[in-house]
């Protein structure tokens, strides 16, 4: 399956995935600057994306949880989640997903 990460500079970028693959690792693999310090605990928003509106519905809805630490996180939108919380199904092959303009992935330095 796939997922099209959208750069900061508005680049798209295709990655592979299987399905029960978390967003956060595909994302990760292709380069994209998801640091995921929490390494999907939830409690971190490091791994914000901006879901397409369009695959939004498609997903099942936020915990709590997720949605405090979205509150935590810069440049949210109306289809922010936590790319750690998002379990790429069949259903979502074709996914589309914008990394927000702060994103920085400080794991490299």
């Amino acid at each position: 399956m796939k997922v099209t990460f959208i750069t900061r500079k508005g680049e798209r970028v295709e990655a592979e995935a299987s399905p029960g693959d978390r967003l956060l690792e595909v994302g990760q693999a292709a380069g994209m600057p998801l640091e995921g310090t929490c390494e999907g605990q939830m409690a971190c928003s490091t791994c914000h994306v901006i879901v397409a509106r369009e695959w939004f519905g498609k997903l099942p809805e936020a915990v709590e949880d997720e949605e405090d630490m979205l509150d935590l996180a810069a440049d949210v939108h109306a289809t922010s989640r936590l790319s750690c919380q998002i379990l790429l199904t069949e259903e979502l092959d074709g996914l589309e997903v914008r990394i927000p303009s702060d994103s920085n992935d400080a794991q490299g330095f």
